[in-house]
Formats: C-alpha cells, structure tokens, sequence
C-alpha cells in the first residue's frame, strides 16, 4: 500500500449527485450506461458506468451517488466522461454503487 499525505486527500473532489437520466452505451468494449448526474451548484456531468450487471436503468433515474468530480474529462469511445460514480465489486464480481445512506442536497462534499 502507498501512502498518501492528508493535503493529497484534499485535492480530490467526491460529490453528491442525482442520477437524472440512464442510456445505453452500445460502443463500449465492456457493458456500460451512460449516466447523466445532477451535482447542484457543480451543474450536470455525464460519465458512464459498467453496472449493467445488477443495474437497471429504471432503478439508476433519481438515485444518488458518489462521485469524484474533477478529474479531467475522458473520452471513451464516442462518449466523453466528466466524472467517475465510485463503486465496490461485490463477490460476484460485480460493481455495487456507493450512495449516502440517506438524501443529501445535490453538490455536497465528501468530508
């Protein structure tokens, strides 16, 4: 494991958002969604998702999620990725999505 110092921390910005819409991303290599997220203030950002394992897209529209907001933009495929939704693969193998556990406003920091 390396370590990293609380300044390195500091530098990553993970935010609340709201799923708004979910579509099919058929020109991914591996199954994958397109997400459109609201974070508030911060505005709309779109990434894309392999979750289509456990997911589908009528349950993503209005979930909240976590995600870091300020990587560079991403092109992947056609598609370019604004942010990346954090997750956590499960024993199947599968991504589970990180979420509050209760409803926060949307743009809210990770502390």
């Amino acid at each position: 494991m390396e370590y990293i110092t609380y300044e390195d921390f500091e530098k990553v910005d993970i935010r609340v958002g709201t799923i708004t819409a979910v579509n099919d991303f058929p020109k991914a290599r591996k199954p994958a969604y397109q997400l459109t997220i609201d974070f508030g203030n911060l505005g709309i950002k779109k990434t894309s998702a392999q979750i289509t394992d456990i997911y589908k897209k009528e349950d993503l529209v209005d979930r909240q999620v976590i995600a870091v907001v300020n990587f560079k933009p991403k092109q992947i495929a056609n598609f370019m990725s604004e942010c990346l939704v954090l997750g956590i693969y499960n024993l199947e193998n599968q991504v589970v999505l990180m979420q509050p556990e209760f409803t926060v406003p949307n743009g809210g920091r990770l502390l």
